[in-house]
């Protein structure tokens, strides 16, 4: 059963697209459309484009483009239906069984990425359930509210415990019919190898549920209530979970993010939980592993600020520089808090709660830079000339490396009046560092050439003139239907670009079918992923809105004139063929067909 075009259409209305963009990229108006830089490729300079008048996205640089459905498939990686069933949850239009038949499996069918998130959702639920519980959750319930959670925020994360049992767990998945070898594969159960039975892998743990960002669960990390090591154990990657793609909390995070244009990157669970418990929750955790390229773009596309506040220990330090280093890499802000003290994050707010933590931590948090001038500081006796000298050499080199002249101006300032030095002299061991960095990328480059990088401008692109013709015609012709029928009537699926023919035999099918002009609707009828894109590219397109009979004629007469000239071209070709071959005759009758085009083409 397929979903039905009217219902489809119904959602596409019911949301804005700029409203959809918006909680995945970072928005700025500029005249009637919103910019920002594409999150399909690495980009400096924004060239992704969302119109509120047409509801629909175009990058400029890497092509991607087309109606909210599009977006929402590409940022997601999910399939038609999926983005069906998820936009209309964002829109409130219940589906019904609509898709249940062309879905095609059931939720328990161990293909279906759905029959996993049905199994982790029960599971997260059934250990949340043995947490209430005080016959079976007291140990890990007592565990919590000693380490300072409360029983709201342990409800809001949907925490839970897994008892000290080999079989509780499986026993429940039987009774519930859930595929059993399934549950190993994704590492929820373990399988005995003498007698070949399943059991619990997780056991006297506190046990909490990992959502994507769209607060599906697909994984679970399980914590011990004693010394035991390990500390942690996790379910591996699966279908549905892949680390380095996801960041904990993000999902609870988002619209917080969005208001402050802020997030607080954290190392761990504990730390995110006790955060919300505190009233600070613009924040989300890398998960204890070092921060991946996709994770620090999901960061940089979401706030203008990250505030890196890791642990405060070596390990934690060392951590906070490269993910500093992986997210400076776009033009945001930056910064490190140090929790005082030698404390991590959780234990700084359980001590001195959430209004002290962001203040005294996040309110104080320092450029990566000064961060790095502290840090270089520690073991240091900054009186001994000796120990000062390799400071401020230590110091140089950092400088060095910032892209900013105002920046590397600011600290060589900060380093002469604190030591008293000559602000020349700083700045010109400064640059001789710079060019020796210089030279010395010069010659890895020469060594190892790279392909030079394609600058993508949306007012650069310069087309040919009958090219530019058809990209207007069309253009007029996806917001006018009348234009779309005088145009067929001329010149039919006369355009020379062959994607350009397409969508004009599309758009007389779109018209000829009783739908309205309608650029968003237009691209969903368009079924091929390049054409949506080339239709976007098209209609984003500055035209005027109130145009003449005489310009669509005049579009429509350099189309046909570029069609004559390159039929001329043929007719020569052709002609010069049958002169080779003796056939005179023909090759007459071709230049007398070449004269009458040729005679049409100055009557213009």
């Amino acid at each position: 059963m397929r979903v039905k075009e009217e219902t489809i259409d119904q959602i596409r209305q019911s949301l804005d697209i700029v409203e959809v963009v918006m909680d995945y990229v970072q928005l700025k108006k500029q005249g009637r459309n919103y910019f920002a830089c594409c999150p399909f490729h690495s980009e400096q300079t924004p060239s992704f484009s969302v119109s509120p008048d047409k509801q629909i996205f175009h990058c400029f640089g890497c092509g991607m483009g087309g109606n909210v459905f599009t977006f929402i498939m590409e940022i997601e990686g999910m399939s038609f239906i999926e983005t069906v069933q998820f936009l209309a949850e964002k829109a409130n239009i219940d589906l019904g069984e609509t898709v249940s038949n062309q879905v095609g499996q059931t939720k328990r069918d161990k293909n279906d990425r759905e029959s996993l998130y049905f199994a982790f959702d029960l599971i997260s639920q059934f250990y949340h359930y043995l947490i209430k519980n005080e016959k079976f959750g007291n140990l890990g319930l007592t565990y919590l509210l000693n380490r300072g959670f409360t029983k709201e925020i342990i409800q809001k994360f949907n925490i839970g415990y897994a008892v000290d049992s080999w079989d509780t767990l499986t026993h429940f998945l039987q009774r519930r019919k859930i595929d059993l070898a399934l549950m190993e594969k994704v590492g929820i159960l373990s399988k005995r190898q003498f007698d070949h039975k399943y059991f619990d892998r997780f056991r006297n743990r506190i046990m909490f549920p990992i959502a994507n960002h769209r607060g599906k669960v697909v994984s679970f990390a399980g914590r011990v209530l004693t010394d035991e090591k390990p500390k942690y154990i996790n379910t591996p990657e699966s279908e549905i979970f892949h680390k380095g793609n996801l960041l904990f909390g993000f999902h609870l995070a988002r619209q917080e993010i969005k208001r402050t244009n802020q997030v607080i990157l954290f190392e761990g669970y504990l730390d995110v939980i006790k955060a919300h418990q505190c009233g600070v929750t613009n924040c989300v955790a890398s998960m204890g592993t070092s921060l991946t390229e996709t994770q620090a773009s999901l960061l940089t596309r979401h706030a203008e600020t990250i505030i890196i506040c890791y642990d405060s220990d070596d390990a934690g330090i060392e951590a906070s520089f490269r993910a500093a280093a992986i997210l400076g890499k776009e033009q945001h802000i930056i910064k490190i808090a140090k929790v005082p003290n030698g404390l991590d994050p959780d234990d700084y707010m359980t001590k001195f709660g959430g209004e002290k933590f962001s203040s005294d931590v996040i309110g104080a948090s320092q450029t990566v830079m000064s961060f790095k001038m502290n840090y270089f500081r520690r073991g240091r006796d900054l009186n001994d000339e000796g120990d000062r000298m390799r400071y401020v050499e230590e110091v140089i080199k950092e400088i060095a490396t910032l892209t900013k002249a105002v920046e590397r101006d600011h600290y060589l300032r900060m380093l002469s009046d604190e030591f008293s030095i000559s602000l020349d002299a700083l700045k010109h061991q400064q640059y001789q560092i710079y060019r020796q960095r210089q030279k010395k990328n010069q010659t890895q480059n020469q060594n190892h050439p790279k392909r030079p990088p394609v600058i993508f401008n949306k007012l650069t692109t310069l087309y040919p003139a009958h090219e530019m013709a058809e990209r207007r015609l069309l253009a007029h012709m996806m917001r006018n239907d009348e234009i779309s029928e005088k145009v067929q009537e001329v010149i039919g699926g006369s355009f020379h670009v062959p994607l350009h023919q397409a969508i004009a035999a599309h758009l007389y099918a779109y018209y000829l079918g009783g739908n309205p002009p309608d650029v968003g609707a237009f691209i969903q009828y368009l079924k091929d992923t390049e054409l949506q894109q080339k239709a976007s590219d098209i209609a984003m397109m500055d035209v005027n809105e109130e145009v003449s009979d005489l310009e669509i004629d005049d579009y429509m007469n350099q189309i046909q004139k570029y069609n004559k000239i390159t039929e001329v071209e043929r007719l020569e070709a052709e002609r010069k063929k049958a002169e080779q071959n003796n056939d005179f005759e023909g090759a007459t009758n071709l230049l007398a067909e070449m004269i009458t085009i040729k005679n049409q083409l100055n009557r213009r």
